[in-house]
């Protein structure tokens, strides 16, 4: 190591230990902004000295708990290097490789937005990319803004990295044309999945000819079993797919797995067809890092949900369930997930309008709350929109004395306890930057770990 990246990265640690002493999370991030804006080649170099490689995650939702899943699946026969606070942008990369002095893996959860950036410093052993959906558009516009920078930083990768892709988003399957080092995973069960896609849905043309698809089944939004009629681009063909899936309500989701290494089946203790999805991004990249099969099957069947989603606790005698949303396609699996769970008696939403968040919250027009809002026995709104929320509730014809406008999250939270029976459950639907509030609030309550905290192995 030179004498000036042994400065750099002495600087570096000294301004995260002090972010640390005086208790603020951004120690987490603060290190890697410095050393990031001081030196990108340090941060390569580091990535470098990993002998075992790393590996990148990204997608719009189900990256943090795919790469929860990893963690645990390759875990442990390897030490990491994880950004595993939840902070995906540059930063956090830097400031995760900056912390883990002995690791030999990388694994970086990243940003959509700021893959390329990454890719453009660390060159991974595998990259696993499962979604591109509606997110945030004020900040980062139209879904084939996003491809094409995937696209063209994809495209520069050497043949020594695998490619970990979801065959069932047409965006993503596409950056897998013309490689030989690919893994396609997806679901292949049409009795879990819908004939028609949902309203909502973002990819439903042709990347070759823009030619509406057509589907024969659909499972999360505008993932499924695609075909243009016009020009006949199709999904690939599985490489790694989940079939014969039985929804156990919140509890667990068990299928049939099916990989190069032969079949098995799992009992996935999360619930919900966006976990399946993970799980078998997850289980793709373990493949890519030589998991065996049976190591993989047995780690699944023990995963914890990541921070702030599908997370259960107890709190003054009730059980709270959080799931964080943040867009339609997430925010409608969410819900389908909350339906197939059972009675339903209190509800708290929280909207906020953050940088975080995205500013544009219009899209909560395109959600499906009907179904619920039907079911659900009381509703509290909170969080900086949490009257337009309201205003979306009562137009999605929830009765004016079931809801309830409390903008404070604490109080919130609060007032969905109250109204929940003891021994019962109180499902909370957070968006991104009301999750991190509220988590904040039940860590100060030692009810839950800080984010930016590990759990002990």
């Amino acid at each position: 190591m030179g004498l000036r990246l042994a400065l750099e990265l002495s600087a570096a640690r000294a301004v995260g230990r002090l972010s640390r002493r005086v208790g603020r999370g951004g120690g987490t991030t603060l290190p890697g902004k410095l050393l990031w804006k001081l030196d990108r080649g340090a941060v390569a170099e580091l990535a470098r000295n990993l002998f075992a490689g790393t590996v990148v995650v990204s997608a719009t939702n189900g990256k943090t708990t795919t790469s929860t899943m990893v963690a645990d699946l390759v875990s442990p026969e390897h030490r990491l290097a994880w950004n595993n606070s939840g902070a995906n942008l540059t930063s956090g990369v830097a400031s995760a490789l900056l912390a883990s002095r002995n690791a030999d893996l990388g694994l970086f959860e990243v940003d959509e937005f700021a893959l390329p950036a990454v890719l453009d410093t660390i060159t991974p052993r595998t990259i696993a990319l499962g979604n591109l959906f509606r997110d945030q558009l004020d900040r980062y516009g139209e879904l084939e803004h996003i491809a094409e920078r995937w696209r063209a930083s994809v495209g520069a990768l050497g043949d020594t990295t695998h490619l970990v892709l979801n065959a069932d988003d047409p965006l993503v399957a596409s950056l897998g044309a013309g490689r030989d080092a690919v893994l396609y995973y997806g679901v292949d069960d049409p009795a879990v999945g819908r004939s028609t896609i949902q309203h909502a849905a973002d990819s439903k043309y042709c990347v070759r000819c823009g030619t509406p698809y057509r589907y024969a089944a659909t499972y999360v939004g505008h993932l499924g079993e695609y075909e243009c009629p016009a020009c006949g681009h199709a999904r690939p063909s599985l490489d790694v797919a989940a079939r014969a899936i039985s929804l156990d309500g919140l509890d667990a989701v068990t299928f049939s797995l099916s990989s190069p290494q032969g079949e098995a089946t799992v009992r996935l203790p999360l619930p919900g067809l966006y976990n399946v999805y993970n799980a078998l991004a997850a289980a793709a990249v373990a493949i890519t890092l030589d998991v065996p099969l049976a190591t993989i099957v047995e780690r699944l069947e023990r995963i914890r949900p990541a921070f702030g989603r599908l997370e259960r606790v107890e709190l003054d005698g009730r059980r709270v369930l959080m799931l964080l949303v943040k867009n339609p396609a997430g925010a409608n699996e969410a819900l389908r997930t909350l339906e197939h769970g059972g009675t339903l008696g209190t509800l708290v939403v929280a909207l906020n309008d953050a940088i975080a968040d995205g500013r544009d919250v219009s899209w909560i027009w395109d959600v499906d709350f009907e179904p619920l809002l039907a079911r659900a026995g009381h509703v509290v709104v909170s969080g900086s929109r949490a009257e337009e929320l309201a205003l979306r509730f009562l137009y999605g014809g929830l009765p004016e004395h079931r809801l309830e406008v409390v903008p404070d999250l604490e109080a919130a939270l609060a007032r969905g306890v109250e109204l929940t029976d003891a021994g019962g459950e109180l499902a909370v639907l957070p968006t991104y930057t009301a999750m991190l509030a509220l988590r904040g609030s039940l860590a100060s309550r030692g009810v839950v770990r800080p984010f930016w905290e590990r759990d002990p192995a």
